[in-house]
């Protein structure tokens, strides 16, 4: 499902650029901003609505202020990057919350984690721990959201520049709301249209071996998925997900996007071999021998799968940097 996916989110994210483009939507709009936002709790991690939250450049006099929801977030758009910039959070009965300077990268969506007010004393208290899980939660949380153009699922993609590692059981979360998701269904169904009219897998023809070709290719791409993006990322303690670069040279761009399938980072932020991805092509491709055709089994069959899955997976990456990322809608506006 994860090589149907990343095909999915290229090919429908070209023909909606191409759409976009013909209509005169202005889609670089904001290239040169980015977004801040967060949740303000207190010493018990109980979300504080009603906080007023001050974002403010170091050297200016021209703060920004808004007050938290019901639910604890604030949210500050169009923040210029490249400027250091300074939170300060406070609310009534607390302690001002206030944190180190933050400067942003063009098009980055910042998360500002651990924001937990103190109860006021007669010493003001600051807690400025780092919790790794409660970090990735929240960056797992805006990733779930990720979709181009709002519908077709991005979910596999970090735009964070420094991201936490997913769990295992986030993993595992993502790989099944990919699988489940209606856009990959519908996409399971297209593909195996396509099949069907190629005759490939060789099942024949009429809506039973159409049913056929629908089974396969879900399974396919459930098991490519699974092993590729939640199993062996698990065991091997791999990130599965593609991790955008988004600044420097065309050419470290397409390098860094090339290079993906092939070079993973570990959950200890260390970049290694990808053998999660490959061994997820590999299996799946192996896999399939178990319920192909006769005429469609062997070896040669399976590192063809295999060789065909890696060049998708490279042209996935490729749009992901250049293309799809642009397109991306998270937490309500495109990047």
């Amino acid at each position: 499902m994860k090589r149907l996916y990343i095909d999915l989110v290229a090919a429908f994210s070209v023909a909606f650029v191409f759409s976009a483009l013909a209509s005169g939507q202005n889609t670089q709009a904001g290239s040169n901003t980015a977004t801040v936002m967060g949740t303000v709790t207190d010493a018990n991690g109980d979300v504080l609505p009603n906080a007023t939250v001050v974002l403010k450049e170091v050297e200016s006099r021209d703060p920004r202020t808004i007050v938290t929801a019901e639910n604890g977030m604030f949210e500050f758009q169009d923040v210029t990057a490249g400027v250091p910039y300074r939170l300060s959070i406070n609310a009534k009965g607390f302690a001002v919350w206030t944190s180190p300077n933050i400067t942003l990268e063009p098009g980055q969506f910042k998360i500002v984690a651990a924001i937990r007010l103190r109860i006021e004393t007669e010493r003001t208290t600051v807690d400025v721990h780092y919790d790794p899980v409660e970090v990735s939660t929240e960056q797992f949380k805006a990733e779930e959201k990720q979709r181009v153009f709002g519908i077709i699922p991005n979910f596999y993609v970090s735009y964070e520049s420094d991201p936490a590692p997913l769990t295992a059981k986030m993993k595992f979360q993502l790989a099944l709301k990919v699988s489940t998701d209606p856009v990959t269904v519908f996409g399971v169904a297209f593909v195996s249209a396509s099949r069907q009219a190629a005759n490939s897998p060789k099942y024949g023809q009429g809506w039973g071996a159409y049913g056929e070709r629908f089974g396969a290719t879900a399974a396919d791409g459930f098991s490519d998925i699974m092993i590729g993006g939640a199993i062996l990322p698990s065991l091997l303690h791999q990130d599965p997900r593609y991790f955008y670069l988004g600044t420097g040279s065309t050419g470290s761009r397409v390098r860094h996007a090339m290079f993906s399938p092939f070079v993973a980072k570990g959950d200890n932020g260390r970049w290694q071999p990808n053998y999660s991805s490959l061994g997820g092509d590999l299996a799946s491709s192996a896999l399939s021998n178990l319920y192909y055709p006769q005429a469609n089994r062997g070896a040669g069959l399976v590192f063809g799968n295999f060789a065909i899955g890696t060049a998708e997976r490279i042209g996935a990456s490729l749009a992901q940097e250049f293309i799809v990322g642009k397109f991306t809608r998270r937490g309500g506006h495109l990047n």
